[in-house]
C-alpha cells in the first residue's frame, strides 16, 4: 500500500483505537463527534484496506478481531502521545475551553453538585459541563464519560482517582416520630422500630454500628420497616414524613439536621458498611488528563473539602 493511502487511512486508524477502547459503535461515535453509520463506514473502510476483519460483530457487543487488536496495541501509544502534545499545545494559549461529560449519584449530584457548579461555569463560560444523575455504575469508557462522582470505601484500582472528601452515614428520624413511638439507646432497640432500609436486591436488611468512643461491641441488627428505596432521597423525604427511622448518607440528611427537621438517631454509634466513606472523583485512566476536567476536578476539591458534617 502507497504512502498516500495509509496517511488517508490514519482518521482510521484512531477511529478502531477508540473503538477498541469503548466497545460500542455508538460510544465511539460520541466520543468522536461523528455519526454511527459514518464509525461503520471508516471500520469498513480500513478492513477493506488490511484485507482482513478487524472486527467482530454480534447482537450485544462489538469485540476486535486478534488483527484489529494487533493494530490497535501498535497504533494506541503514538496517537496517545499525539493527543497529549496538542493538549498541551492547547493549553498554552487561551481561554479553557470544552465538554466534561460527567456522572453523579441522583441525591449526591443533585444536593452537593449541582449547587456549587454555577461558580465553577461562570468562572469558565467556554466550559461545558453534562451532568447525567444515575444511582447505576456505569462503565466510564464505554459509556464516553470525563469524569464521575462516587461514594465508596475505596477507589477503583483501574482509574484515575482524586479523593474529594469524605462522608458518613446517619440515622435520622423526626421528633413527632420519636415522641410517638420512643427514642431508641441501643441499636437492639431498633427492632421495635419501623426502619426505612436502602434496597439492595438480594441482601437482607440489617444495620451495623460501631461504638463512637469505643468500648463496646460492633452490633449488626436485623431490621423491619415498611418502606425500602434505592435512593436516599426516598429515604430521607419518608422520615420527613414522620414514617420512621431512616439510614442515610450525611450530605442527604445534612440540610435537614441543621433545619431542625430531623433529629439524628443512636449519637453514640457510629452507623458502618452502608455506604461508602469517602467521594471520589474518578476516570478511566489516559495519559492526557483534558484541562476543562482537571479545573473541575481542583475545583470540586476545594468546594468540598469541608465535607458534609451534620453536627
Amino acid at each position: 500500500m502507497d504512502k498516500q493511502k495509509i496517511e488517508s487511512l490514519w482518521v482510521h486508524l484512531h477511529s478502531l483505537v477508540v473503538l477498541g477502547d469503548v466497545g460500542s459503535y455508538t460510544a465511539a461515535a460520541t466520543q468522536l463527534g461523528i455519526s454511527k453509520g459514518a464509525m461503520s463506514q471508516r471500520i469498513a473502510e480500513l478492513e477493506r484496506a488490511a484485507g482482513i476483519p478487524l472486527v467482530q460483530r454480534t447482537t450485544r457487543s462489538v469485540r476486535l478481531t486478534e488483527a484489529g487488536q494487533r493494530l490497535v496495541d501498535a497504533t494506541r501509544i503514538p496517537f496517545e502521545s499525539i493527543e497529549r502534545s496538542f493538549g498541551d499545545v492547547k493549553d498554552m494559549g487561551g481561554e479553557p475551553r470544552g465538554l466534561v461529560r460527567m456522572t453523579a449519584p441522583v441525591a449526591l449530584g443533585r444536593q452537593q453538585i449541582v449547587p456549587r457548579l454555577p461558580p465553577f461555569l461562570a468562572m469558565y463560560p467556554q466550559i461545558r459541563v453534562e451532568l447525567e444523575l444515575s444511582d447505576s455504575f456505569a462503565s466510564l469508557a464505554r459509556e464516553g464519560f470525563d469524569l464521575a462522582v462516587r461514594h465508596a470505601s475505596r477507589a477503583p484500582d483501574t482509574h484515575i482517582a482524586w479523593t474529594l472528601c469524605r462522608t458518613g452515614t446517619v440515622l435520622v428520624a423526626t421528633r413527632a416520630y420519636l415522641r410517638r413511638h420512643g427514642t431508641p439507646v441501643s441499636p437492639s432497640d431498633l427492632t421495635a422500630h419501623n426502619c426505612l432500609h436502602y434496597f439492595r436486591r438480594g441482601e437482607q436488611p440489617t444495620w451495623s454500628f460501631e461504638p463512637v468512643r469505643g468500648g463496646a461491641a460492633r452490633q449488626s441488627v436485623g431490621i423491619r420497616g415498611n418502606f425500602a428505596a434505592d435512593n436516599s432521597e426516598a429515604l430521607r423525604d419518608a422520615a420527613l414524613g414522620g414514617l420512621g427511622i431512616a439510614l442515610v448518607p450525611d450530605f442527604t440528611a445534612q440540610a435537614d439536621l441543621h433545619a431542625g427537621k430531623l433529629v439524628q438517631v443512636l449519637p453514640g454509634w457510629r452507623p458502618s458498611g452502608a455506604f461508602g466513606d469517602t467521594i471520589y472523583a474518578i476516570r478511566p485512566y489516559s495519559p492526557l488528563l483534558p484541562r476543562p476536567v482537571r479545573l473541575l476536578v481542583d475545583y470540586l476539591r476545594e468546594a468540598l473539602k469541608e465535607g458534609f458534617g451534620t453536627q
